[in-house]
């Protein structure tokens, strides 16, 4: 019987850690350095915290892909189709990280580019630059996170169905998941920018995240309907 409680534990358990490994590296991820003005000025002279950004960024792979491998065998049980569904947003949304890291480190690149060149010779610089930044807001804000909150809403519709976790926790893990798409959407569109709007928006599903994670670790799930 301690075996199977243990077993049952696992699961959970590791989920919950994954839950809060992506969100310490989401918060080291973001590099202020590369989001200033003078980013390519700066970047060379701040290599470390961009070093520190894209490390942090690999550490969210892990998290996103492993997040919803790991609940796969519950999940399946209840809705095979949803929960494949779900690993696979976790492996497109761990592809964007991945392209997001790589942009990062070439903005690096272009940084000491620009520093050997001098500001009046690397207007081309500049541009490729701004290109490059673009594209990791659009990798980071929009792909990325379209990809993990839909597996995330995916998981949560199971959570919902079930009653693994209390009703009241899944509910606001689909109520920020739409949120969070709204988000990452309208940013597309260009109508809010990464300013306060569209972090008020993504903040209910980090509080759920949050929260589902140290409930999976503290309590796991319930065993009862988990069967």
């Amino acid at each position: 019987m301690r075996r199977s409680i243990l077993s049952d534990r696992r699961p959970a358990v590791i989920t919950g850690v994954l839950l809060l490994v992506g969100l310490v590296a989401g918060l080291f991820s973001v590099v202020p350095v590369i989001d200033g003005a003078d980013y390519l000025a700066k970047a060379s002279t701040h290599e470390n915290q961009v070093l520190i950004g894209a490390l942090s960024q690999l550490l969210m792979v892990v998290a996103y892909v492993g997040t919803p491998i790991v609940l796969y065998p519950l999940l399946s049980k209840h809705h095979k189709g949803v929960a494949l569904g779900s690993v696979a947003f976790g492996i497109i949304a761990g592809v964007f990280i991945i392209m997001g890291v790589i942009i990062l480190l070439l903005l690096l690149t272009l940084s000491h580019e620009f520093s050997n060149l001098g500001a009046s010779n690397g207007s081309y610089v500049q541009t490729l630059g701004g290109l490059l930044r673009e594209g990791r807001d659009l990798v980071n804000h929009v792909a990325t996170t379209l990809a993990f909150v839909l597996a995330m809403l995916l998981f949560n519709l199971i959570f919902h169905q079930t009653k693994i976790i209390p009703r009241w926790l899944s509910v606001l893990g689909l109520l920020g998941s739409t949120l969070s798409i709204l988000a990452s959407l309208l940013f597309m569109i260009r109508l809010i920018g990464l300013d306060a709007s569209y972090m008020t928006l993504n903040v209910p599903i980090a509080i759920q995240q949050l929260v589902l994670a140290i409930w999976l670790i503290l309590k796991g799930f319930n065993r009862t309907e988990a069967i």
